[in-house]
């Protein structure tokens, strides 16, 4: 009988890591949910039938402590990250750019370097990246997030490059406009008209199912291909400066 493969998504408590956690259990990963809202994750487990664990990203103790705890992982998906502030790069706050670099970046970093060993234990594992479209093309008011995810861009494009005969590929999915639970209001500091404003007129940005529909896709492609960069935008986004609104 084959083991059943285990897939940890982190930042599961809402948005594109919920909607992926979903779907994983879904295509039959046992998932492990991650995210700092315990309350969140353990309902969601309870839901899909997977294991909630209360972790933080940026603090390393507590990653390496879950490395330590969790066993089996055929499969990572680093989603926690997000945006803070949409300020010019001359009136950026830089706690904020410490923030996004903290969580998009070095929350990467930890997780990926804790569960590597586990991931080459399986003989297939997969790390995937969920960077973004900033990553590939600057815009106003993006600075510290752009930076953020530039990097986690690269964090992508060099593991590849290290891991190169390895039994561990790596997936970049950077989407577009996606309409998910909470990233704009958080983005605004919770101003729900600002937040709205960015959807305004658009009929159909993309959804978090969506952005989960894409990861299934690259994470069960057989064990020989790799989905090195994959980007996914709303038909009416054809790049980030060009945006249909009706």
């Amino acid at each position: 009988m084959t083991e059943q493969k285990v897939a940890v998504v982190t930042g599961a408590s809402s948005g594109i890591g919920a909607a992926t956690a979903r779907r994983l259990a879904a295509d039959g990963f046992d998932v492990v949910l991650t995210a700092r809202r315990t309350e969140r994750i353990e309902a969601l487990a309870k839901e899909i039938g997977g294991r909630a664990w209360t972790l933080d990203v940026t603090d390393r103790a507590a990653v390496d402590a879950f490395a330590a705890g969790i066993g089996r992982v055929d499969v990572l998906i680093n989603n926690a990250g997000g945006a803070f502030g949409a300020e010019s790069v001359e009136q950026g706050d830089p706690a904020d750019w410490r923030a996004m670099y903290e969580v998009n970046v070095l929350g990467v970093l930890h997780m990926t370097q804790a569960l590597l060993p586990a991931l080459r234990a399986t003989g297939d594992g997969t790390v995937l990246i969920l960077s973004s479209t900033a990553a590939l093309a600057s815009y106003e008011g993006g600075g510290g997030y752009i930076a953020a995810k530039a990097a986690a861009h690269s964090i992508a494009g060099t593991l590849r490059l290290e891991l190169c005969g390895e039994p561990v590929r790596v997936i970049e999915i950077a989407p577009g406009m996606v309409k998910s639970e909470g990233f704009a209001v958080t983005r605004f500091r919770g101003d729900e008209a600002k937040a709205a404003a960015v959807y305004a007129g658009v009929a159909e940005p993309l959804t978090s199912e969506d952005v989960a529909d894409t990861v299934s896709w690259a994470v069960t492609r057989p064990p020989h291909v790799n989905i090195d960069l994959l980007v996914v935008r709303p038909r009416a986004q054809a790049a980030n400066h060009k945006v249909h609104r009706g």
